[in-house]
């Protein structure tokens, strides 16, 4: 279900009378972003991912899926998938063995907060590169549980970054 959507001036620039249909915009993605869009160099993206081991935190949630979905395509080496949700990380691997199914890969449960963990992921995987998702992203969800947001969105960042510095990557 395709629908147009459109947006109003600023409420602060707005008159006494309504806003009149030349006012009334579609909405671009510069609008949600608060940038520039930035247009990706594929072609940069395929020499910088094609042939090589790739790791991809949250590989089962919204963003990390896209990515591991998209990485696939600039056929990496082997191509690891990394999250703590059983079932998405399940179903996001069944979409690569039905997309990709000649693409070795690894799928790995595993908390971005556990160093531990992340340690063994890396030292077994040796990837590359890392593509970081893991993160908490419903705003209020986290608002209202907020330990959880920092420990997943800053200590799991942090442990991810030390961890990929410490393998070399």
């Amino acid at each position: 279900l395709a629908l147009p959507l459109s947006r109003l001036p600023d409420p602060r620039r707005l008159q006494q009378a309504s806003a009149t249909k030349s006012e009334i915009k579609p909405i671009e993605v510069e609008d949600l972003l608060g940038r520039p869009q930035r247009v990706l160099d594929r072609s940069e993206l395929e020499r910088m991912i094609a042939g090589k081991r790739v790791l991809v935190t949250g590989a089962g949630g919204t963003i990390g899926s896209e990515l591991v979905r998209q990485i696939a395509a600039f056929r990496p080496s082997h191509l690891a998938l990394l999250d703590n949700a059983e079932y998405q990380l399940y179903l996001i691997d069944l979409a690569m063995e039905e997309s990709w199914p000649s693409l070795s890969r690894a799928a790995i449960l595993g908390d971005v907060r556990d160093r531990v963990r992340i340690d063994q992921v890396l030292a077994r995987e040796k990837p590359a590169l890392v593509f970081h998702a893991a993160a908490f992203k419903h705003v209020p969800l986290v608002e209202a549980n907020p330990n959880e947001g920092v420990l997943t969105n800053v200590v799991g960042t942090r442990v991810v970054a030390d961890a990929a510095i410490a393998a070399g990557v």
